[in-house]
């Protein structure tokens, strides 16, 4: 009897672990997937583009004259003031040395300038003496008409004798002030330099700033001499900065004037605000990372957050913008890597009673992140992000941290 009670029992576990066995060798395991919910909320579509900072009146100071321009009185930071700051100290350039050539030449220039002077001044006594005969001739005719002996068309033509040679004496005595003048310039090619003055006699040009601001380059803190023209110093106001950012021309099309920007990745905690201010009419071409050709246009945008949250935000500084091309308030939305491509049509996976369902939906506007969704899904759903190909329609899933 005993016996029979033992073969019952044992003969009912080993039925009982079969069965077992069998239940879990044929049951259907969940596959870990990853879950996210369907949303309705606000949606930003934006173009995301590298700039920089740039001071909005920037102000290039060159030098007026050529010269030397001594040790900068200022520094890359100083604060200065318009009409007031002095940023560059200047000497007129002195004369430089003669070569043996241009001594010969210079002095050769001198003798032909004196000669043309006694020349000239042969010609004045020439037309003086013709001007007294003239003014004889002229007064003997005018007694001979008051006499009645000689003709009033006589006269005429002694007088006009009288104001030709007139306007010959004042002729030659412009040619002797035109020689002086040749003579002088000469005498000056032949001075030498310790003729001329030193530098500590010449009158130096104080170069004032032309606005409030700082110092944002100067060209040489040194002494060294330079040309008319040449730049001495940067002036700007770091407190009136404006982005710069170089996008795709197929992208610059699609913004409006005005578009808010994000500035990001600026070194601060919290990002910047700015609009969208103007947008270069002309494109360039620039080679990629990827060694392809786009075509880019300049767009400049205005900061729009106060001084007090950018601190520290100086001219050329780099930033990162987030242009903001579309904007709506009430958009159902997924993440783009829950979707996938089914045929001609768009798809996702929906968690539905623990089952992966396959649904057909349609899809509107899209940024790197998240994308629009105009039909097929409904807030509070749960979607399947980055669906590997062991998921299909019907399979059991279960979200991973649960597993």
């Amino acid at each position: 009897m005993e016996l029979s009670v033992r073969t019952y029992v044992l003969s009912g576990l080993g039925i009982a672990l079969v069965a077992g066995l069998g239940i879990v060798s044929f049951r259907d395991n969940p596959i870990p997937v990853d879950l996210a919910t369907v949303t309705r909320g606000p949606l930003e579509i934006t173009i995301n583009a590298d700039g920089h900072t740039q001071v909005r009146d920037l102000f290039e100071v060159a030098s007026p004259i050529s010269g030397t321009a001594l040790r900068s009185p200022v520094q890359v930071g100083d604060l200065v003031q318009a009409g007031q700051t002095v940023v560059a100290v200047l000497q007129p350039a002195s004369s430089a040395l003669l070569d043996d050539r241009s001594r010969r030449q210079a002095e050769a220039v001198l003798q032909e300038a004196l000669a043309s002077r006694h020349v000239a001044q042969a010609d004045l006594h020439q037309v003086e003496e013709a001007l007294t005969f003239s003014r004889s001739q002229f007064e003997r005719t005018r007694a001979l008409v008051e006499s009645g002996v000689a003709s009033l068309t006589r006269l005429e033509d002694g007088n006009q004798q009288v104001v030709l040679a007139q306007a010959a004496v004042e002729a030659a005595q412009a040619r002797i002030e035109m020689a002086d003048g040749t003579i002088e310039r000469a005498r000056a090619s032949l001075l030498q330099p310790q003729e001329i003055g030193t530098a500590s006699t010449t009158c130096c040009i104080d170069v004032r700033a032309p606005a409030n601001g700082v110092i944002l380059s100067v060209a040489s803190l040194s002494e060294r001499p330079i040309a008319v023209g040449a730049p001495l110093v940067s002036i700007g106001d770091v407190q009136h900065l404006e982005l710069v950012a170089d996008i795709l021309s197929s992208d610059a099309v699609r913004l409006n004037l005005g578009a808010l920007a994000y500035v990001e990745r600026w070194g601060g905690d919290m990002p910047l605000r700015a609009q969208l201010d103007r947008i270069v009419p002309r494109a360039y071409t620039r080679v990629s990372a990827l060694g392809i050709e786009e075509q880019r246009v300049d767009a400049y945008f205005v900061l729009t957050s106060e001084s007090e949250d950018r601190i520290g935000l100086g001219d050329g500084f780099a930033v990162f913008l987030r242009i903001v091309e579309w904007r709506a308030e009430n958009v159902v939305q997924i993440p783009l890597s829950a979707t996938f491509r089914v045929g001609d049509d768009w798809g996702v996976f929906v968690l539905s009673e623990g089952r992966a369902h396959l649904r057909t939906v349609t899809l509107g506007r899209r940024n790197a992140r998240v994308t629009e969704v105009q039909n097929g899904l409904d807030p509070s759903e749960l979607v399947v992000t980055h669906p590997s190909d062991a998921i299909t329609d019907g399979v059991s899933i279960a979200q991973r941290t649960e597993l």
